[in-house]
């Protein structure tokens, strides 16, 4: 009968010592900035700070070589995700992207439809969308690049570590 007093008063006093540890809320205190997706998700090629892409990427994922389709040239509409960090906006946020001449080999109108060099970011949403036609040229047998860069806007900034991403744009 003692030995059960000391065991439940072992467990009650083990009870009392140990307490809820109150997790304390993480937000995200400096501007809002925007990423790429797939810059977040995926490694940076060797010697660069940003990704190659050679597959089309998933969203919120890693690519995956068994899933993931190619990217080539008969690839059509490429859409990549871009991630707002920070707070919800309560309204439509317009938002620019361009393409990193320096390091593009493909060419508009040969390789890739005209872009606007905008997208948008819906009220409330914490995602926006780029989309890029892929064009079919059928002259040439070497991959081409396709550089793609965000731009900081007045308000919200395009994070130093996620703005860049490279399609290589299979022509096979």
């Amino acid at each position: 009968m003692m030995k059960r007093l000391y065991i439940v008063l072992f467990i009650a006093f083990g009870i009392s010592l140990s307490g809820c540890i109150k997790n304390e809320e993480v937000v995200f205190k400096k501007n809002p900035q925007v990423e790429l997706d797939a810059a977040t998700w995926n490694a940076n090629a060797a010697g660069v700070n940003y990704p190659i892409l050679t597959r089309i990427p998933g969203y919120g994922r890693a690519i995956v070589t068994t899933i993931d389709p190619l990217l080539t040239r008969g690839s059509g509409m490429i859409k990549l995700r871009v991630n707002l960090v920070g707070p919800q906006l309560p309204i439509d946020t317009e938002l620019t992207y361009e393409i990193m001449e320096s390091l593009t080999t493909a060419r508009p109108t040969v390789h890739y439809a005209p872009i606007t060099g905008k997208y948008i970011i819906p009220a409330n949403s914490s995602f926006g969308e780029i989309t890029i036609q892929l064009l079919n040229p059928l002259t040439s047998s070497t991959s081409k690049d396709l550089a793609l860069q965000l731009i900081s806007g007045s308000q919200i900034y395009a994070s130093e570590n996620y703005k860049v991403v490279v399609l290589r744009i299979s022509q096979q």
